[in-house]
């Protein structure tokens, strides 16, 4: 999955970015109100977190410029814990939620999950798919309740098709939900790491659909292969 961050304190947009990337989300980062607007309008992101004191551009005005422009990811706003008109004014223009600062890293995380998983329509924190299950809180997978170990990159591919089981997902859609904008894969990438989760899942969890893309259904006994 991935996500815009959009802080302008350099030791925070630092925490973040680097705590984000920990649980497994491809981060991009920027820094003033301007940026945000213009890489928030046209790259594809499962959420944004977005300060609302922004040079350039403050955030309420991009946040209302991306509603205007049929723009619908999931936002949480970053407020000054007294700044109650902010957190209302947010919720007015189109954010999804908020986070007054100070805040604990755990709650914004927690947050995070809700909104991406309500984006999709998913309610509970574990990812269901037949004998699949992937905790969204841990990024733990298991198979008919045996753990499986996952790499990072192979956990981001799979946590995508998890969030959009059943729905045909194309090789381009799942490339650019899974690498920053400034990430370079090769052409062959996605592919690869499909191939390295079918030798872990049960076989016919991942279907191919030539010149379409992949859909993860339920399949098998649950048995890795």
């Amino acid at each position: 999955m991935k996500v815009l961050l959009v802080e302008d304190e350099p030791t925070l947009a630092r925490q973040l970015q680097r705590a984000l990337q920990q649980v497994g989300y491809a981060v991009d980062a920027v820094a003033d109100g301007r940026r945000a607007w213009e890489q928030g309008g046209v790259e594809p992101y499962d959420a944004i977190v977005l300060d609302l004191g922004l040079p350039r551009l403050d955030g309420l005005t991009v946040l209302q410029r991306w509603r205007d422009e049929g723009v619908r990811t999931p936002v949480l706003i970053l407020t000054a814990r007294d700044a109650w008109h902010e957190k209302v004014a947010g919720i007015d223009a189109g954010a999804d939620d908020y986070l007054a600062k100070p805040f604990h890293l755990e709650e914004l995380l927690a947050r995070l999950r809700a909104l991406i998983r309500r984006s999709h329509g998913v309610v509970q924190p574990v990812l269901r798919c037949g004998a699949l299950a992937l905790d969204t809180r841990t990024q733990r997978l298991t198979v008919a309740g045996q753990p499986v170990e996952l790499t990072a990159q192979e956990l981001r591919v799979l946590s995508y098709l998890m969030h959009r089981a059943g729905e045909v997902v194309g090789r381009a859609e799942l490339t650019e939900h899974i690498y920053g904008a400034d990430a370079e894969p090769d052409s062959n990438t996605v592919e690869v790491f499909i191939a390295r989760l079918r030798r872990k899942l049960p076989a016919g969890a991942i279907e191919t659909l030539r010149g379409l893309g992949y859909r993860l259904q339920p399949a098998g006994s649950g048995d890795a292969p």
